[in-house]
């Protein structure tokens, strides 16, 4: 397989290093040069600079890792040729020419991954098990949070100039800290109405909103606290959800998955294994992406799922700038 690889930050060196891992040396590097990482990891690869010059190297994949914003000027040209696409999360920055590229795969036999990686924890693998099973009977009410200080996330770079915090890159906690929309509509279902709110402290001064809360209802009936900063030290990323038989608590920071079951007013804990780490989620998303690429299977993750996840982000913002609780459909 040959595989394109577009943008060289620290997703687009993590995917080129688990490809090399998992055999594949047929890499191709479309760069505009404006990481602040160094190159020396890919001597010896090719490296285009034009995007029209690197896809007529002719990739079977494409992997889009370049700035949010400009991810549809990588996957819409990629998908014309028919190659195959991981495109990280969250898909684009807004919705426009989503509907461009989701007819020209529908016209053709290229699949769509989208980057949603969390799909592939163990832990949240379980409680999507356990929620299907009605573990803790009726889900009524769910809390997710993820707060996490921006400066500390790539220390050898300026923050201010990172993708995440700049409004034409595709920045702001919404569209950054974008996994737990995608989990929790994978595991509780469809978001009918959304209600949030946007921080305006300014407090790292940045151009794009550094804190949000989100109330959601769910078409279950199921109501939804999302909370999600650039701000927290230290970091805290968890999971509770509470039902009429127990409650399910997960930590991602220590990786510790809980289970409270009423009839015996028992925890259970399922702690993760002791080799885990986050490299996983990513090393099993590019095993899959491969298994796609050639033929075997689907993608979990699909173009119209992370398409879906992009409306529910739009209305998030508009709920903001309207301050009331709109409908996402």
């Amino acid at each position: 397989m040959k595989f394109l690889i577009a943008g060289f930050g620290s997703i687009g060196r993590r995917h080129f290093r688990n490809l090399v891992k998992l055999g594949q040396r047929d890499i191709i590097f479309y760069r505009t040069h404006q990481s602040t990482l160094p190159n020396e990891e890919i001597k010896g690869y090719p490296i285009e600079s034009d995007l029209k010059a690197a896809l007529s190297h002719h990739p079977d994949a494409v992997i889009v890792a370049n700035p949010t914003a400009s991810h549809l000027d990588v996957a819409i040209p990629a998908a014309e040729m028919g190659c195959h696409i991981l495109i990280e999360k969250p898909i684009s920055h807004s919705m426009e020419r989503l509907d461009e590229l989701e007819r020209i795969i529908s016209q053709g036999s290229a699949k769509v991954l989208v980057g949603f990686q969390f799909r592939y924890h163990p832990g949240l693998l379980q409680i999507r098990d356990w929620i299907q099973q009605s573990v803790i009977g009726d889900v009524y009410f769910v809390r997710a949070h993820w707060g996490e200080y921006l400066p500390d996330w790539h220390p050898w770079e300026d923050f201010h100039e990172s993708y995440s915090a700049k409004r034409d890159l595709g920045g702001g906690v919404l569209l950054t800290l974008s996994h737990p929309i995608d989990y929790l509509r994978w595991i509780f279902g469809e978001m009918v109405t959304v209600s949030s709110v946007l921080g305006e402290q300014n407090v790292l001064g940045i151009e794009v909103e550094e804190l949000a809360d989100v109330v959601i209802r769910f078409q279950s009936g199921i109501l939804c606290e999302l909370h999600l900063n650039y701000l927290q030290r230290p970091p805290a990323h968890f999971l509770e959800i509470y039902g009429s038989e127990g409650t399910i608590s997960w930590d991602n920071i220590t990786g510790m998955l809980k289970l409270y079951r009423a009839e015996n007013q028992t925890w259970e804990t399922s702690p993760l294994p002791k080799t885990f780490s986050r490299n996983d989620l990513f090393l099993a998303e590019m095993k899959h992406f491969i298994q796609i690429v050639s033929g075997n299977q689907a993608p979990i993750c699909s173009l119209e799922e992370g398409i879906e996840v992009q409306k529910i982000i739009t209305a998030f913002y508009k709920s903001a700038e309207a301050g009331k609780k709109i409908s996402v459909s």
